[in-house]
């Protein structure tokens, strides 16, 4: 059974940083896409950066010289660097596993005070 767990989530003060980690089971990450996405109150979830299994990954503007996602495909756990937060980025955040059926973890909520 394939699960993902994302952790790292919680309250910041504009500028600050946070790590979020999504650690996967039941399947080898090495091969998947893995991706992260947001979804803030009365919004719609948008993908927030996507790493796939060929190494390729790309990010949502917003987030762009800001955000990293990276992965241990030892640990199978993939990774979101969050530096310069804003309070826009607050937001519900979600790790996804696969490309087209997706396998979605519970969220972590990440605030960012201004």
């Amino acid at each position: 059974q394939v699960q993902v767990v994302e952790s790292g989530g919680g309250l910041v003060q504009a500028g600050g940083s946070l790590r979020l980690s999504c650690a996967a089971s039941g399947t080898t990450l090495r091969f998947n896409t893995m991706s992260w996405y947001r979804q803030a109150p009365g919004k719609q979830r948008e993908l927030v950066a996507a790493s796939t299994s060929g190494g390729s990954t790309n990010y949502a503007d917003s987030v762009k010289g800001r955000f990293t996602i990276s992965r241990d495909n030892a640990k199978n756990t993939v990774y979101l660097q969050m530096n310069s937060l804003k309070s826009e980025d607050t937001a519900v955040y979600y790790c996804a596993l696969g490309a087209v059926r997706l396998y979605w973890g519970q969220g972590t909520q990440v605030t960012v005070s201004s």
